[in-house]
């Protein structure tokens, strides 16, 4: 199984506890996402962010293909981290760290993701034909949008 990774940091002018309570906030998912994935949460107990939360919901990643994904919180700690996987979805690997640091100016995050594909070889070329620009896209989108949330130039 071929593992890739993806990694991203933005800094946002904001506190701790404003980035905190967006990003530990499963209900923000969607206004992060790229509109023309058609997310939608289809349960969450709409409780801040815990270890063992469970989150399902659909979107259309590809192709207009309507998948469902269900990703449990594994660990998160206030204002530091938190650590979503995919328990059932598209990918065979998911794993997704976030962390926020106070900083100067703000908060630096970070994004570490590490996944895999199905279908061994044919995944393989699926990521670098298809998947590896998408997850670009999704990033890029994200970027832009918490620019847009938090880091507004008078």
């Amino acid at each position: 199984m071929k593992v890739y990774k993806i990694e991203t940091v933005q800094h946002v002018n904001t506190s701790i506890e404003e980035c905190w309570d967006f990003f530990s906030s499963p209900k923000n998912l969607q206004t992060i996402t790229l509109d023309n994935m058609s997310f939608e949460i289809q349960d969450f107990d709409g409780k801040r962010m815990y270890p063992g939360q469970i989150i399902t919901y659909t979107l259309k990643p590809l192709l207009g293909i309507k998948v469902s994904w269900v990703t449990e919180i594994t660990v998160a700690k206030e204002n530091d981290y938190f650590i979503d996987i995919q328990l059932f979805g598209p990918y065979k690997l998911w794993h997704h760290k976030h962390f926020f640091e106070t900083t100067e100016t703000g908060v630096k995050m970070t994004d570490i993701v590490h996944y895999a594909l199905p279908f061994g070889f044919l995944g393989r070329i699926m990521n670098k034909l298809v998947v590896e620009n998408k997850l670009k896209a999704i990033f890029d989108y994200r970027r832009n949008k918490i620019e847009e949330l938090f880091n507004k130039t008078v």
